[in-house]
């Protein structure tokens, strides 16, 4: 099966998720389990399945509720749900990790995020840590703070004034219009993703990606920050679990990075032993699109290999 080929996998949840799955290139090492950002959908990450795939690495990747070809009940696009949209998303990744495991029993599984599928990925591990070996959470901002809480009172009156099923008239230009800005001389409103104008073009002309999430997706993502804000939650977590925290220096989404660090700062002091971090110089929003994007992803590589040798060892020793 190739990562274009889309696989139907019907969730607990209801909804019939948009899987696709490329095999490793030989005797597989470890299974990514990739979760996309908001907006988009898991078809744009072919270039770094195949990457991963000719290194040795099992792919699954799926379109969240709300996006790509996924269909599930009162999730149009736009919408997670009409209601529990948060715990609805992480059953529906907790469906493909169940089935990327009953597929490759004792293969280990790394759950990787980019932007929401950051916080996705980071709420996942939170919840189920004993289903994955580790996480790379990437370009995503746990640090909404004051402003956070502000946004959620902007979306409750929105809630309150235009409903909860239609798109957010003030949280796009807070957040994708406010980063456009950000760019100087910026060729397109877009520019805040990659440095790479085709890379930018590709995302501007594909019918999938660059919509505006309605208020009620917007909710949810919201919870989705500040439920991975919890540190209670991370009392569930084993302090030696792998984590890589990825972002760029020219990110408005993560405050040029600053949000990355403060996560591995959290992280560090709640006394994880295993955290790796690397903001990178002049990258944008999207490092796996970014012009520096080999590097990006080798860099990645030889994180998870390193994740699959200590495991070995960890079992060798056990």
């Amino acid at each position: 099966m190739a990562f274009d080929d889309v696989e139907p996998v019907t969730s607990a949840t209801g909804a019939t998720l948009a899987m696709r799955f490329s095999p490793a290139d030989g005797p597989p090492r470890a299974l990514i389990q990739i979760n996309h950002g908001v907006s988009e959908h898991s078809g744009r990450y072919g270039r770094f399945a195949r990457f991963l795939n000719a290194r040795g690495f099992h792919v699954y990747a799926h379109d969240h509720r709300g996006h790509g070809l996924t269909k599930a009940p009162g999730a149009p696009a736009g919408r997670f749900a009409q209601s529990n949209g948060l715990a609805l998303v992480l059953d529906d990744v907790d469906a493909i990790n169940e089935l990327s495991h009953s597929r490759h029993p004792g293969l280990p599984v790394i759950v990787f995020g980019h932007s929401m599928g950051g916080l996705i990925a980071f709420n996942y591990a939170l919840k189920h840590p004993g289903k994955i070996d580790a996480a790379a959470i990437w370009n995503a901002n746990f640090s909404a703070g004051v402003l956070g809480r502000l946004a959620q009172g902007i979306l409750r009156a929105e809630r309150m004034f235009l409903g909860s099923d239609v798109p957010s008239m003030v949280l796009p230009k807070l957040t994708f219009q406010e980063w456009g800005r950000s760019i100087k001389n910026g060729r397109t409103a877009s520019d805040w993703l990659s440095r790479d104008p085709d890379e930018v073009d590709a995302y501007l002309a594909d019918p999938l990606s660059g919509w505006n999430p309605t208020v009620s997706m917007w909710r949810d993502i919201f919870g989705f920050i500040f439920a991975g804000s919890d540190d209670g939650l991370l009392n569930n977590v084993p302090r030696d679990m792998p984590f890589n925290l990825v972002g760029g220096a020219e990110d408005p989404a993560t405050a040029k990075g600053r949000a990355i660090r403060d996560l591995e700062s959290r992280l560090r002091k709640f006394g994880f032993t295993n955290v790796t971090a690397r903001i990178y110089e002049d990258t944008r929003h999207e490092g796996l699109n970014e012009i520096n994007r080999e590097v990006v992803m080798q860099d990645f590589v030889d994180w998870a290999g390193q994740v699959v040798s200590r495991r070995t060892m960890k079992l060798k020793s056990a």
